[in-house]
């Protein structure tokens, strides 16, 4: 269940005398910039610093997306609800990383998904107008934003398509397919099963049934977090049948 602490969120916000510019050295909107170019950056952009607690609500699916938010801090989830009523995660996003980049623009600008702390989180906030600003008068920092968008587009449609996959069989096979790469290999789940049901939209015991017939099947060999894959041909079948 979501923690709707919306009428606190509004307290949330305190401007910063001092942050630790350090953490955006390695967010993808300041690639290629020096510390110090960081840090005049920021002083010249009006910004703040807004706080959640694990469970509380950042945006709702359908809101108007009227800033661009950079995790400096903590880990936030995207998550959205299917036909069904089941919660499906989308991915979540932890320090370094921004939040509905490529939404903030166009006719549409709205989450397309739910967004929630996991964990305590702090975000920096611009405005839109403000970024703007700062786009127009940065080249670096321009090309860096559209870099973001444009992977944030290849990423969308990745999970368009795997969310099209019908079965938890494919689901699975396109999971693991993508994790090991190219050939032959084995797979570390940074995933518990729980997560992995909830980012597939079934649950738990499912996802350990389908992976317990793909090892009777000499496909994979599971032992706890580590999944070998013994036939990728076979994993690579599963998604064209």
């Amino acid at each position: 269940m979501l923690q709707n602490n919306r009428n606190h969120n509004k307290f949330c916000y305190f401007y910063r005398k001092t942050m630790d510019y350090n953490v955006l050295l390695k967010n993808p909107l300041f690639r290629g910039i020096s510390l110090t170019e960081i840090e005049e950056i920021i002083r010249n952009v009006p910004y703040r610093i807004r706080k959640f607690n694990p469970g509380e609500i950042i945006a709702l699916n359908g809101e108007k997306v009227e800033s661009l938010m950079l995790v400096l801090s903590g880990d936030v989830k995207g998550e959205m609800i299917s036909e069904g009523g089941k919660v499906i995660r989308i991915e979540n996003i932890t320090a370094s990383g921004a939040l509905a980049a490529a939404f903030l623009f166009g006719n549409r600008n709205e989450y397309p998904v739910n967004v929630i702390a996991v964990n305590p989180t702090e975000l920096l906030v611009i405005l839109r107008s403000d970024l703007l600003k700062l786009l127009m008068r940065n080249d670096r920092i321009l090309i860096n934003y559209l870099d973001m968008i444009s992977n944030r587009s290849q990423f969308l449609s990745e999970k368009i398509r795997f969310l099209n996959f019908k079965t938890i069989r494919k689901k699975l096979a396109h999971y693991l397919l993508k994790k090991s790469g190219k050939g032959e290999g084995s797979v570390i789940l940074d995933v518990t099963q729980s997560e992995l049901a909830d980012l597939f939209g079934v649950t738990r015991p499912s996802v350990g049934r389908e992976l317990g017939k793909l090892e009777e099947e000499g496909i994979i060999e599971a032992k706890g977090k580590k999944i070998t894959i013994l036939q990728r041909q076979k994993l690579l079948s599963l998604l064209i049948d």
